[in-house]
């Protein structure tokens, strides 16, 4: 049996077992199973392994797309550009164990927003800088999408802090992604602090959580008419990537 899991924290809540599940039944795949796998503190990692001869493949999530790195023994051209790893090749052989990270986030953003990307030019606002950012980030450089950081701490010239999201920015950033976990279950009263009020129909919101389906964030981009998005299709999509790289499809 290959076992294959999701490393994080607070994974309760997490849909990517019943999306593998599902999966397992669809495709009639008997010889698979997925788990979830807390850990408290990324050091644990190596005796999760220790402890679990037969995985085959892991997830990563938050709080760990960056700080799993050093655990690995190799890292994949898009991984290494991205500095965040989602995805954890297991490469067993002669008796040796191989560790590779991939990061299918960014295809997963990249293929979820094409059929919805409108064809005029739009500038990003990417809230937060952690992992996911990262994969965000280097899709809207892959797409040619001109962009900002936006950070409760910034630094460098193409990062603002929350509070310059005034009416000019917010209108010369038709396009806004939540990377942060704000709002994301149990905490699903929280949300960004932007300037909601200057949302407009021409704006596209994107909130790479998916659990709520409709956090805060996405109803008050959707009162101010906004065209919203969450992060389920994105979560299916680079889960598909990832069970093709753990089986060399």
């Amino acid at each position: 049996m290959k076992v294959y899991g999701l490393i994080g924290i607070n994974l309760d809540h997490s849909f990517s077992p019943v999306y593998f599940e599902n999966k397992f039944i669809k495709e009639k795949i008997t010889n698979a199973s997925y788990k979830l796998f807390p850990i408290h503190d990324i050091r644990d990692f190596k005796s999760l392994i220790q402890e679990n001869q037969d995985l085959s493949g892991l997830n990563v999530t938050i709080p760990y797309k960056q700080q799993i790195i050093p655990y690995l023994d190799e890292l994949d051209f898009h991984a290494k550009n991205i500095g965040a790893v989602n995805t954890i090749k297991f490469i067993k052989q002669n008796n040796s164990l191989k560790l590779k990270g991939f990061n299918t986030d960014y295809l997963g953003f990249i293929d979820s927003l094409l059929p919805i990307l409108p064809r005029k030019r739009m500038n990003a606002l990417i809230l937060g800088t952690g992992g996911a950012s990262r994969a965000v980030t280097y899709a809207l450089k892959i797409l040619d999408i001109g962009y900002k950081s936006v950070s409760r701490n910034p630094a460098g010239k193409n990062e603002l802090s929350y509070n310059q999201l005034d009416k000019n920015v917010i209108e010369n950033h038709q396009f806004i992604i939540n990377t942060t976990p704000l709002g994301m279950h149990p905490g699903i009263e929280e949300y960004p602090l932007i300037s909601y009020q200057y949302l407009t129909k021409n704006h596209l919101v994107y909130d790479l959580i998916y659990n709520p389906i409709e956090t805060t964030f996405l109803r008050l981009a959707k009162e101010k008419g906004a065209t919203i998005k969450n992060g389920i299709q994105m979560l299916e999509i680079q889960a598909d990537y990832s069970w093709k790289i753990w089986n060399d499809l």
